[in-house]
């Protein structure tokens, strides 16, 4: 497992300042739930690690149905910047 590989995407000032923010809490839920998944790749049957990662993809569902609740362009440009959902395109 490689932990550099796990980039924040948002610059080292926005951090400091928006750690309470929405978007700050997805990206750093993102940056775990992928961290995880490698490690559930290796570790198949750890299965404390599988309830954790249920728990921050709940959270992080949550946290992305609220903010597309409250700001569409926001949850819109977060999604398509972490690549997390498939857009719907017809």
């Amino acid at each position: 497992m490689v932990k550099n590989s796990f980039i924040s995407l948002i610059l080292q000032e926005e951090k400091e300042e928006n750690r309470g923010s929405v978007e700050f809490q997805v990206v750093s839920f993102t940056n775990k739930i992928r961290r995880l998944t490698s490690h559930l790749e290796l570790h198949k049957k750890d299965f404390l690690s599988q309830r954790g990662l249920r728990r921050i993809l709940g959270k992080r569902q949550r946290l992305l149905a609220y903010l597309s609740k409250k700001n569409r362009v926001r949850y819109k440009k977060l999604i398509d910047q972490l690549d997390i959902r498939e857009s719907k395109k017809f």
